[in-house]
């Protein structure tokens, strides 16, 4: 994405939805500042670890960005590996509220009385709600008892069918890097390096101000474990490593649904791959 950046004079839009929070710098891969004030990073360091910051926020802080970019002339490069916060930015996503009054009670309810709260004002909920999911279910009752709008309702709607059919609202082009074979060395290999670094010692500090959100990335979950509960590092090492080799294959998958984009093959030289994505993008209007 710097690569590509560079040779555009293109500033770089960071869809991590952990790269958000501060503090958290070695265990995301965060950009060192440097790098950061070269390539003019977006939605890095914007919350507080202790935040609950969610995609609605992320949407519309990326949303003023790329505006701004329009307005300006200006290219961005949007990378990273989240697929929910890359299309809230390209695509008609609608994210109906939430509120902390209503969920604490739910939370607090049985998923058995939520799941028939559901049913009975949604019989055919189970077509667009993984009733097996208590926190799918949660947040189905949640827009239910604030919006009104049962599942069926929202997977209905026209907005949600230009989601489905990916009509995007804004224009872009799109490549992919499709490591193959390599991912699981290269995923064991940078969380020694993120070890080695003092990803350990950062988790330490950060401890007492993570937030639910926050705690649940991959990676300082396992070793959240290591600092709270005294477990050993080595099985914490090994689950992380599980834990990111399954997120990548979600996110793999996820990206692969989407037909608008076009997918290279990752090479040692960064030179070559960069090619192969200029190339990819000739002819094509951003």
């Amino acid at each position: 994405a710097e690569a590509i950046a560079a040779r555009l004079g293109a500033e770089i839009l960071s869809v991590d939805s952990m790269q958000v929070f501060r503090g958290m710098d070695i265990g995301t891969a965060k950009p060192d500042p440097a790098t950061r004030e070269r390539f003019a990073y977006h939605l890095v360091d914007v919350a507080e670890p202790t935040d609950e910051y969610n995609a609605a926020e992320f949407q519309t802080a990326g949303a003023s960005v790329l505006d701004s970019a329009a307005a300006g002339g200006s290219d961005i490069v949007i990378a990273g590996g989240s697929g929910l916060h890359f299309r809230s930015l390209v695509d008609p996503f609608e994210f109906p509220p939430t509120d902390d009054g209503v969920r604490a009670e739910l939370e607090a309810t049985d998923v058995e009385v939520l799941r028939a709260e559901l049913l009975a004002a949604d019989p055919a909920a189970a077509a667009v709600v993984d009733l097996a999911n208590p926190r799918r279910v949660l947040r189905a009752v949640e827009i239910l008892r604030l919006t009104g709008a049962t599942p069926t309702q929202r997977a209905q709607s026209p907005q949600a069918g230009r989601v489905r059919g990916y009509e995007p609202s804004r224009m872009f082009t799109a490549i992919g890097v499709d490591p193959g074979d390599r991912i699981g060395r290269r995923i064991e290999a940078r969380f020694d390096q993120m070890l080695d670094a003092g990803l350990l010692d950062e988790v330490t500090g950060l401890a007492p101000r993570l937030g639910r959100t926050a705690r649940q990335a991959v990676g300082y979950r396992q070793l959240l474990d290591v600092v709270e509960r005294g477990r050993p590092i080595g099985s914490a090492r090994d689950e992380a490593i599980r834990a990111t080799a399954s997120l990548a294959k979600r996110q793999r998958t996820y990206f692969r649904r989407d037909p608008r984009i076009r997918w290279i093959p990752w090479h040692h030289e960064t030179e070559q791959m960069l090619d192969g994505a200029l190339e990819s993008l000739a002819g094509d209007t951003p």
